[in-house]
């Protein structure tokens, strides 16, 4: 997806997925006993799972564990992993990177792992079953939103972003149109674009209830809200469940409003 040519296996047996959502993806779609290794992020099915081996974080591995585990495949993604690693991690193996920027694009992703692994039928299920889900929005006055990943400082997304695209598939107005990536805001312009909603991830930082009133001495006028930052930010299964979260956020939102 990346544009490399990607020599894998006819049926990679020795998996190790350095990308939380399609760790989760690969349980999904009946393929736990191959995966060997997993980074210390991938919580889903069950962080406890014995099976794979914990090789460090998404943005730095533990070379040599991955080494002792002679992966057949390592599935990494372009925005979750250093492209440094990347390169690191292919001169000894299979490296193969996903790069999603939309829900057409998570779909794409996951009929070519189903077809690299084997498991066509299962990922054609699930693609379908995604895309019938998005088919089913609820359609409700479009309001500007403020969504913040990451405080001190506080962290944005731009327009480049899966995030952005999950905000429109949700019909909320990203205010930040202007910016790409992932900006750093200060207090100065959270005040001056003046969303009608903020929305505080609980991923990648963990913002909870402590973290309304902050937010909101600053926008009094605002509707300050804590959101499941997975169903706005994995591209994998859980898809499956982020059109029906909108449908019922912005049920909660209008009802509040009115």
């Amino acid at each position: 997806m990346t544009g490399r040519q990607v020599i894998v296996p006819d049926m990679p047996m020795r998996i190790v997925s350095l990308v939380p959502s399609q760790t989760e993806l690969l349980y999904y779609l009946g393929l736990h006993d191959r995966v060997v290794g997993k980074t210390v992020f991938c919580i889903h099915p069950d962080k406890h799972d014995g099976h794979a081996e914990k090789v460090g974080g998404t943005k730095k591995v533990r070379f040599e564990k991955i080494d002792e585990l002679q992966p057949d495949l390592i599935i990494c993604n372009k925005e979750e992993n250093s492209l440094e690693m990347v390169e690191a991690l292919s001169e000894k193996y299979p490296v193969w990177v996903s790069d999603v920027q939309n829900v057409d694009g998570a779909v794409d992703m996951i009929l070519q792992l189903g077809e690299i692994l084997k498991v066509e039928q299962a990922a054609k299920t699930l693609a379908q079953d995604i895309r019938a889900s998005f088919n089913k929005p609820k359609i409700y006055r479009k309001l500007t939103c403020l969504y913040l990943i990451w405080r001190k400082p506080y962290m944005s997304v731009g327009t480049d972003t899966f995030i952005h695209h999950m905000m429109e598939k949700g019909g909320f107005i990203n205010v930040l149109t202007q910016y790409e990536r992932y900006p750093e805001i200060d207090e100065d312009l959270i005040m001056a674009v003046r969303p009608e909603l903020v929305f505080l991830s609980n991923e990648p930082y963990p913002f909870s209830e402590k973290h309304i009133q902050e937010i909101q001495n600053l926008l009094p006028n605002s509707r300050i809200i804590l959101v499941d930052g997975e169903l706005f930010s994995w591209y994998g299964n859980r898809l499956l469940n982020s059109q029906s979260y909108f449908n019922e956020l912005q049920r909660r939102i209008h009802k509040g409003i009115n």
